[in-house]
């Protein structure tokens, strides 16, 4: 009984179901029916005006029918924008509710950021991270250094002059003069900003550009720009240096520090042998310098030999002899290790016919820092004064002698004598290699030691570093590559290029000035 009364109410359903595909089969047909040929004439028919209203009447349908889709669009952007943020909000309260409580898990403490905003900021530290800024970089050899530039508000001392330029420049390029001030400009702003003033113990001095001393930059070309500026202030003995680093983008401030250079107490080591002359002029330059104007310098001589050392004694603070065969690098060892206090005390090793003013006695201060940075500053290389000033009947004073142009000198980039470091540093990295006598190679083996560790090294000219030219004989008994290196450094420093050309042409440019003479006298 129970199965008939399911089959007829099987059959009875699938009878409805049929009935009612097949209204909605004929309701199909009659939507999708194609227009009449003669609708179709109609209204392609260009002259009839009847058929031109028609035209007009689907135009404007079609268009109100687009016009409702794209407004049903729009909202649902509306909605979906509304959904999208209001989620947004949801999750950033959620973080934000996460990181109070300490509980936000590792890698997401990004996502409350703006991705654009992060994104830079993380090319910008990564491209801090990767540059020699913070730290040294493991370099092969002295030749992949990236020398520094010095520059103030007026010029630019640069070691990659070539025959065509100047090693000391003014500010003449737009870009470059540009690129300097605002520079300075921008630290000057991160120095007197609001921020600063906050701790009114510690910051009490509006800075001026007139207390931009000098700054330090180079470029390493997949990095960026890194601008090392110091500036004075309260006191002569108070500094602050300010590192800027430019990653191909807009300016970063890495840091900020005061410098108290009041204690820092400098050791000048000079390893001596006879040459009392020039000890006696190298004491004249130390007295004004030193003892005049600085005040925080110890003076340590190695004298080698017993000759003329009696002259030497009346002069010098700390005098040290050794009754051995002359080693530059052993002197300066010895010096360095016969500090006795217990003070970690800065290092310069010096030679006797070097000047200096106490503005490089500053920036050996400021550019060495114990455990992070050596100083290696490249020095202005006087040329034989009797040929530079041969048409003068008098030599000028060596005060006037040191002018740093191209007719004058040339950066010693090839030299690694003169140098700061604190004398931990010089301990920690195995000073000079003993084994080495005479002259030369001393100063390149502790140079590379630098390289090849962790420390900073300061490659930049000195405008306040020179050396006095002095007549030099190469020993027979030297080596052939020293006694090469030698005599290449003696060529180099008699005169310029152009001045030389001048002296080995001297007959032609003689004999070309007297065959001009007739046709002078005949006009």
């Amino acid at each position: 009984m129970f199965r008939r009364w399911l089959l007829a109410l099987l059959a009875r359903v699938g009878l409805i179901v049929l009935g009612l595909c097949c209204c909605l089969l004929l309701i199909y047909l009659l939507a999708c029916k194609p227009a009449s040929h003669s609708r179709q004439q109609s209204l392609l028919w260009y002259g009839s005006a009847t058929n031109k209203e028609g035209y007009m009447a689907l135009l404007q349908e079609r268009e109100d029918s687009h016009r409702h889709y794209i407004n049903s669009l729009t909202k649902q952007i509306v909605q979906l924008k509304e959904a999208l943020q209001e989620r947004t909000q949801q999750l950033q309260e959620s973080l934000e509710k996460a990181k109070t409580k300490g509980i936000l898990p590792q890698g997401l403490e990004s996502l409350h950021k703006t991705p654009t905003q992060y994104d830079l900021k993380e090319f910008f530290r990564s491209q801090l991270n990767q540059a020699e800024v913070n730290s040294g970089a493991k370099l092969l050899s002295e030749y992949a250094v990236i020398p520094f530039d010095t520059f103030t508000l007026q010029r630019v001392y640069q070691l990659e002059t070539g025959l065509t330029r100047h090693p000391e420049e003014r500010l003449v390029r737009k870009d470059r003069r540009d690129e300097l001030i605002g520079t300075v400009e921008t630290a000057l702003h991160a120095l007197n900003g609001p921020h600063q003033h906050r701790d009114s113990s510690r910051r009490k001095y509006t800075y001026s550009p007139s207390d931009f001393i000098e700054g330090l930059t180079r470029t390493e070309r997949d990095k960026g720009t890194v601008y090392d500026l110091m500036f004075k202030g309260n006191n002569p003995q108070d500094f602050t240096q300010l590192l800027l680093f430019r990653p191909f983008g807009p300016m970063m401030k890495v840091k900020s520090e005061s410098v108290d250079t009041g204690n820092m107490l400098i050791n000048i080591i000079i390893p001596l042998s006879k040459r009392s002359d020039a000890f006696r002029l190298f004491i004249s330059n130390f007295r004004e310098v030193c003892i005049k104007q600085d005040g925080r310098i110890h003076l340590t001589v190695v004298y080698f030999g017993r000759d003329q050392i009696d002259q030497v004694k009346a002069m010098s603070f700390t005098l040290i002899q050794l009754n051995e065969e002359f080693s530059r690098g052993r002197g300066l060892d010895v010096g360095a290790r016969a500090w006795r206090r217990s003070q970690n005390v800065l290092l310069f090793f010096c030679d006797v016919d070097i000047h200096f003013t106490a503005d490089f006695l500053t920036s050996c201060r400021l550019n060495a820092e114990p455990g992070k940075k050596v100083y290696y500053p490249v020095l202005f290389s006087q040329y034989n004064p009797s040929i530079i000033y041969s048409n003068q009947t008098l030599l000028p004073s060596v005060q006037q002698q040191l002018v740093i142009r191209k007719e004058t000198g040339f950066w010693r980039d090839f030299g690694f004598g003169m140098t700061c470091q604190y004398r931990s540093d010089f301990i920690n990295i195995g000073g000079f290699d003993r084994s080495i006598k005479g002259w030369g190679l001393e100063d390149v083996h502790l140079y590379r030691k630098y390289l090849h560790s962790k420390l900073m090294v300061i490659r930049a000219p000195s405008h306040g570093l020179f050396h006095l030219w002095h007549e030099k004989s190469c020993a027979d008994e030297l080596p052939a590559d020293k006694y090469k290196m030698c005599m290449q450094t003696k060529a180099m420093s008699e005169a310029s290029h152009s001045q030389l050309g001048e002296l080995f042409f001297k007959r032609e440019i003689e004999a070309h000035l007297n065959s001009r003479k007739p046709m002078n006298r005949g006009i």
